[in-house]
């Protein structure tokens, strides 16, 4: 099956695209678990409380154990005073979730291909960007009909490229070997630069994991 690509900035019509990275199956389970394993890698887990027996102070009995007509007190640590610590507090934990790595190229081409087979990819000359220029770059952007969001792949040595779109709205700036499969599936428009296209395929390349 041939895939083909819109072309922007003067790239050419007949870059070949991998069809085994665009045309491959998808496979919404896999996109799936690849995203939430992405997303949660982003969390930092550093939320924390401490225990009654963190918390300082409140080493001694508040009052003594019979004759104040109060109920019986051992420290003014515990949770049911003010500033005392907390019965069950958070901690430190790790979000992360374990994808291996077939899942998660098949999962990158998975996303890839439903951009290509819905008309929604396209390839950029990133040598048309002889300086930054975020008009140019949103000249290009109005010239390809797409909706936004918009995800720009680059190569980590453009960095006109890189610095021209980076600051338009709706618009996602990442290199190749930073591309992740939550940002492909965020992007309702990817657009991959022609030095960049390499890397893509080979990060997304590799075997067919088990269903």
């Amino acid at each position: 099956m041939a895939v083909n690509a819109h072309v922007l900035g003067g790239a050419k019509p007949d870059v070949p695209l991998a069809d085994e990275v665009f045309g491959a199956e998808v496979k919404p389970h896999l996109v799936h678990e690849t995203v939430r394993a992405e997303l949660n890698a982003r969390r930092a887990g550093t939320r924390g409380a401490k225990s009654r027996g963190l918390v300082s102070g409140g080493r001694a009995k508040p009052w003594r154990q019979k004759g104040t007509g109060r109920a019986r007190q051992g420290t003014i640590r515990a949770p049911q005073f003010a500033g005392g610590g907390v019965a069950f507090p958070p901690s430190m934990r790790s979000f992360d979730v374990k994808v291996n790595r077939k899942a998660r190229r098949a999962a990158l081409r998975g996303a890839l291909s439903h951009h290509a087979a819905n008309g929604t990819l396209a390839l950029l000359d990133g040598s048309v960007f002889t300086e930054p220029s975020t008009k140019q770059a949103l000249e290009l952007l109005r010239g390809w009909e797409h909706r936004e969001p918009v995800l720009v792949v680059a190569h980590e040595d453009e960095l006109e490229l890189v610095k021209s779109f980076r600051n338009l709205e709706r618009v996602l700036v990442t290199v190749a070997g930073d591309l992740e499969v939550a940002s492909v599936v965020w992007a309702n428009a990817v657009l991959v630069s022609e030095a960049a296209l390499p890397l893509v395929e080979s990060r997304a390349g590799g075997g067919e994991p088990s269903p």
